[in-house]
């Protein structure tokens, strides 16, 4: 049996080294294309680095910058995103956004994490868990997306919100933690 690298390890959920050379190697590449994305002053050659640094990305893209992510490999988009300005993806595992995706300033989408067990965590391990974000998703200024969340289509997070659970569909959610506070009806 052929044991993992930390990259398959990371992407599985599983404890990994984030040190690990593969990893630093794919780390590197996107801090060059987002150093360029971040002063490009143009749209097109915007949109140009967002399609070489994300999984996958559709039709009319729209991050204003400055914006931050680990990898961008593992960032998986819909058509018609739109990120104002200063929003962060961390990608250690799978970020999947469907179509109209939007995110007010300041956003943070967060699959990275660390062991609570402080013995384990001083060892330079981490773990990762993915995040799904449905269809026409409105996400509202410093808002906090934590590791693990799925959010639900035609849900609305409320400005500062903290998710650190599901929200379903067709909801508006608020607060930290981030909670139902209504439907929307469809």
């Amino acid at each position: 049996m052929t044991e993992k690298t930390e990259r398959e390890k990371m992407l599985a959920g599983e404890l990994y080294r984030a040190v690990d050379p593969e990893l630093a190697a794919m780390h590197d590449r996107a801090f060059d294309l987002l150093r360029e994305f971040n002063s490009a002053t143009l749209a097109d050659r915007r949109e140009e680095l967002l399609r070489s640094l994300f999984g996958q990305v559709g039709v009319s893209p729209s991050i204003t910058p400055t914006f931050y992510c680990d990898y961008g490999s593992n960032i998986y988009a819909g058509d018609n995103l739109y990120m104002n300005f200063g929003c962060v993806i961390l990608d250690c595992n799978e970020v999947h956004i469907g179509d109209n995706l939007q995110c007010g300033p300041y956003v943070q989408i967060y699959t990275a994490t660390h062991p609570l067990d402080p013995i384990v965590r001083s060892s330079g391990l981490e773990f990762a868990l993915p995040i799904r974000i449905g269809h026409n998703v409105w996400i509202g200024g410093g808002a906090i997306v934590l590791p693990g969340v799925s959010i639900g289509d035609n849900t609305t997070i409320g400005a500062g919100s903290v998710v650190t659970q599901d929200i379903p569909a067709n909801v508006v959610a608020v607060g930290n933690p981030c909670r139902v506070v209504r439907s929307i009806d469809s």
